[in-house]
């Protein structure tokens, strides 16, 4: 009776939380707006997307490649031997497991979505002026920028805020919360605390519709592709539906359940998707295709980073780079809080290089066998791939499908993959925005996880019905605007922190060293003893 009413006790609690009712109301009177009259919601979010692309796309790149700078320099330091957690703690969950929760949680359905129409899409218009599209040049372009854009940039953002707060939570023992991290620098004002944190709040909705709402949008055009089901806002609106039943339920059992079994099994799912592509894809092309692209990967890296149009004009990098840096940045607080959940007990050069590496390592080889094999049908079999993604972006992989052995099945198990990974992702951002929005709790109620998976799944779909892909694409990047400038402080903070941290050495780690120091000492010894022998 008492543990119930306890219960009932913490769950209205959430109500008197001014980061929790500033962010729910703001989302849902976007959620009311949007649903009287899209046609205005639309133009509305068509102008603040051209206002911020013009006037601060510069900004969006320096930051990422900043944090980046930052992030490799921390690796190498002496602070990346300092643990996430206390300095005898181990990490909470295997590797495979770990890096499966990453990737379930990050940008798992985004790649999925667009593995294959990204190369395609700049293999069909050429990303560099001058350069014939549907060529050779065209294609090894392509691929340098697919690999761009979902190598360590993305994954640095996500690593930057995870860092952060899983410093925070697990060594000092303080709330995870972005303000928090934040004190150094800004102080403990608690407005600017509460507005700090109702920012990271509604970024993070807004992001983490945009991957719902392109997850929907590539079931449905797959249904479509598969089963010859309409690809029309109805059936968007059910497929909404379901996602939502299903990660409503998978939130209830909590992350060492739900969560964790689709992540290993998402992982476990893509790797066996991937496996067969490549088996019976051009699979000397791949290889090629991968280490090429992997050099000019890192030939262009600055370049393709601090890349801007002032002299000739043009939009395709606002369309295609400071999209994508906003669209991560905009849910970066969601992935980060959850990348520092699950990486208790790692050492911050463990972390960094996990986060930064193995994941864009896998979407570099998911790009490489996918968007590869789609490059090399259109290349030498003349399919036309390219021009069906020009068409419908959204059919992207299933068009590549329809070249590949037992393609109905396959197309079907990628349908499968996409729901999971949405289930996941939207699992994971309920508990990390009920965790927001509960002070930092690691056990937020229920109900907070409720209310925020009501909303998520009321924005993507009012988006959805607004502009479809051009209007999920406004609200990331015009959302992440102000956390960006927050992301840059999150760097000057974290210096603050580590300088104040003294560098320990675990207990394990001492006993190594003095069995080492009197081996060594018996060896001196016993050479002194032989020589006046």
């Amino acid at each position: 009776m008492n543990k119930n009413r306890g219960r009932c006790v913490l769950d209205k609690k959430f109500w008197k939380n001014p980061v929790f009712s500033i962010s729910a109301t703001v989302v849902l009177v976007l959620v009311i707006l949007g649903s009287i009259n899209p046609n205005k919601f639309r133009i509305v979010a068509e102008k603040l997307y051209g206002f911020t692309t013009i006037n601060f796309g510069w900004f969006y790149l320096l930051a990422v490649f900043i944090v980046i700078v930052f992030l490799v320099a921390l690796a190498i330091s002496k602070y990346g031997a300092i643990r996430i957690g206390g300095d005898d703690e181990r990490p909470d969950y295997p590797f495979f497991t770990w890096i499966g929760m990453l990737f379930s949680a990050g940008f798992g359905v985004g790649l999925v979505f667009w593995g294959v129409a990204e190369p395609m899409s700049h293999y069909f218009t050429s990303p560099i002026d001058g350069v014939e599209p549907q060529t050779e040049e065209a294609a090894r372009i392509a691929m340098s920028y697919s690999f761009f854009h979902w190598g360590i940039s993305q994954w640095a953002i996500f690593a930057i805020v995870g860092l952060v707060i899983g410093f925070l939570q697990f060594r000092k023992k303080r709330d995870g919360l972005i303000s928090t991290a934040l004190e150094p620098l800004m102080g403990s004002n608690k407005t600017v605390k509460t507005t700090i944190d109702s920012l990271a709040v509604i970024a993070t909705v807004m992001g983490v519709a945009t991957s719902l709402g392109l997850g929907i949008l590539q079931m449905s055009g797959g249904l479509q592709s598969v089963f010859k089901i309409g690809n029309t806002f109805g059936v968007q609106l059910m497929i909404a539906l379901i996602v939502f039943i299903a990660y409503m339920i998978s939130a209830t059992t909590g992350l060492n359940k739900g969560i964790r079994y689709l992540g290993n099994f998402n992982l476990g799912m893509a790797i066996a998707l991937l496996l067969f592509i490549f088996a019976v894809g051009p699979k000397v092309f791949i290889l090629d295709t991968f280490t090429l692209a992997i050099g000019d990967f890192i030939s262009n890296f600055v370049q393709y980073s601090l890349r801007l149009q002032p002299y000739k004009g043009g939009t395709w990098v606002r369309d295609w780079t400071i999209f994508y840096w906003a669209w991560t940045i905009a849910w970066s607080p969601f992935v980060g809080a959850f990348v520092a959940r699950v990486s208790k007990g790692r050492t911050i050069r463990e972390f960094i290089a996990g986060v930064m590496v193995i994941p864009p390592v896998f979407a570099c080889m998911w790009i490489a066998t996918l968007g590869g094999t789609a490059l090399y049908n259109d290349l030498n079999n003349g399919t036309k791939i390219a021009e069906a993604v020009d068409a419908d972006i959204t059919s992207a992989i299933f068009a590549t499908f329809e070249y590949v052995p037992f393609s109905g099945l396959i197309s079907a198990l990628s349908i499968l993959l996409i729901f999971t990974f949405l289930v996941t992702s939207a699992d994971s951002a309920t508990y990390i925005l009920a965790s927001m929005t509960t002070k930092g709790s690691l056990l937020p109620p229920l109900v907070v996880k409720m209310v925020w998976g009501v909303l998520m799944s009321a924005i993507s779909v009012v988006l959805l019905y607004a502009g479809g892909l051009e209007a999920l694409q406004s609200a990331s990047l015009v959302s992440a605007l102000p956390f960006t400038l927050l992301l840059l402080l999150l760097v000057f903070s974290m210096g603050k922190l580590l300088k104040r941290e003294p560098i320990t050495v675990r207990s394990s780690d001492v006993r190594r060293f003095t069995r080492i120091e009197k081996e060594a000492k018996k060896r001196a010894i016993e050479k002194d003893l032989n020589k006046r022998k």
